[in-house]
This record gives C-alpha cells, structure tokens and sequence, in this order.
C-alpha cells in the first residue's frame, strides 16, 4: 500500500492511498478517515460507495463526514467505483465502463478480466483495510450514493452477518426496473435476467434476503427519482416482506452533494449507534 497523501483533519487523520489490486488487474485508489484514539484501541468502520462517474475524491471532498466520524470514532472508508487505466475497457457512455462498475463481478467480455469490484469491496479491500488500520472488522457499516447506495443495499443484504447497518443516499433500488441497471447489467452479466437478482436489492428482498434495519434518504427534487431511482419499489417489497426500514423522502433535495452533505452526520451517528 502507498501512501498518496495525508491531511490533519478534526483531530484525525484522512488519507489517500493506493495499492495493486488483484481482483481488478489495476492499480486501486481509496480513502480512509481514522480519528484520534487511544492506543491499541479497534474502531468501527464505515463504507461508503460513490455513484456514476465519482472516485474516492467525491465525498472525501464533499461528504462532511470527518466532524460525526471524529465525533463518534468512527473510521469512514470510500474505495473508487471501477477499475481504471489505460489497459481498462471503456464505453463512450458515463453509465457504463470507467466509473460505472456497479459493484459486480463482471461474466462479460470485454469486462471480466478487471470489472470485479464486488470482491474488491466484499474481499481484498476489507482484508487490506484490517491489514494496515485500526480497524475491528466485527462491528462494519455501509453506505452508498445512487449507484454506491444499490452497491451498499446489495452487498449488506447478501452479507447480512458482516454488515451491522445499511444505508443509503438515492439508491438505484432495482436495476432489474430502470434504463441504468438494464444498460450496466446487460453488458457486465448478460440477458439472463435471472442472474441480474443477486444485484438487485427489491429482487434480493423477495427472495428472502434481510439485515436488521435500513435507512434511505431520498431527494423529491431529484431529476432521477422518476425513472432511475424508483424509491417506491423499496418501500414497497420492503412492506410486504416486513423488513424494517427508515425510507425518507427529503423535500426539495436534488441528487448532489449538497443533499449528502445536509445528512450525513444522522447516517453517521445512525450507524455509530448500532455499531456501538
């Protein structure tokens, strides 16, 4: 692991590093936050997956999440969204290749080969992160925006022993029912639409997936809601199938970091509560 670069911050520390990775073929790029702490002290972790376009620097610059995680001893971790480099397949389209992994181990040519950044985050990232961080990896959250929050939603309801807590900013809840997870999917995983249910949070859901509670912040204002984004579908399936959970529609919020920024200290200490 190289160090890219260190800051003060909130009496803590926010790093930016970088490693070889081998699930991805590529050299990956994440940051962390760790605050101050005793010595030898393990502190919970929370994840954080961006969305279309974003790398680590989105939220690491924009999120305003160091004070609450200072706050609360939290460590906040922000991988990229895909692989990257020259070697690296690319579409034209920014919902598709670079920036748009969607959190999948891809099955398609020519995306196979480095598109598997669900074991990057469900394997060689946590392994690093307990590695080189004080981090306990007993006591784990996550989080994600818009395609990061249909990564988070997807990862935690498979991996529901692992993950104490899951939320979400604007998810894409079902890629199964909107024109990004049809583009994304298609290409990464092909048309058998059944295999799509595994990286879809409704469709996992129905099929009998569960985590102890849920929290989702969605915008009214959000130009995506309508087509993409589909909150209702969550709420739905989540009804029926009695799994708790916290979905708010925030009135006048778009789908920007301003929206993030205004609730990211209630995610924060929603999830330092269960993390405790």
């Amino acid at each position: 692991m190289e160090i890219v670069s260190t800051n003060r911050s909130h009496g803590g520390v926010q790093g930016v590093y970088k490693h070889q990775s081998s699930e991805t073929g590529t050299e990956m790029t994440f940051s962390v936050f760790v605050p101050d702490h005793a010595e030898g002290a393990k502190l919970p972790v929370l994840w954080y997956l961006s969305g279309l376009t974003c790398t680590h620097a989105n939220v690491t610059e924009k999120g305003e999440f160091r004070a609450a995680c200072a706050e609360h001893g939290v460590i906040f971790v922000a991988p990229d969204t895909s692989p990257r480099g020259d070697d690296v397949p690319d579409d034209e389209g920014y919902d598709f290749g670079k920036g748009a992994g969607f959190y999948v181990d891809a099955t398609q040519e020519p995306w196979a080969k480095h598109f598997r950044m669900r074991s990057y985050i469900e394997k060689e990232l946590p392994a690093l992160i307990a590695e080189q961080f004080p981090a306990d990896m007993e006591r784990q959250g996550i989080t994600g925006h818009s395609m990061g929050g249909h990564g988070a939603l997807t990862i935690a309801l498979r991996n529901p022993e692992r993950f104490k807590s899951v939320s979400a900013f604007s998810p894409i809840v079902s890629p199964l029912a909107c024109p990004w997870g049809d583009k994304a999917l298609t290409g990464y995983i092909g048309p058998d639409r059944a295999a799509w249910r595994e990286y879809d949070a409704c469709a996992l859901i129905e099929d009998g997936a569960r985590v102890p509670d849920l929290l989702v912040d969605q915008g009214t204002a959000d130009g995506f809601l309508a087509d993409q984004l589909k909150t209702y579908l969550l709420s739905d399936v989540c009804e029926k199938a009695g799994q708790h959970a916290a979905i708010r529609m925030q009135d006048g919020y778009d789908h920007s970091y301003y929206f993030i920024s205004t609730f990211m200290a209630e995610h924060v200490a929603w999830h330092a509560e269960r993390l405790k």
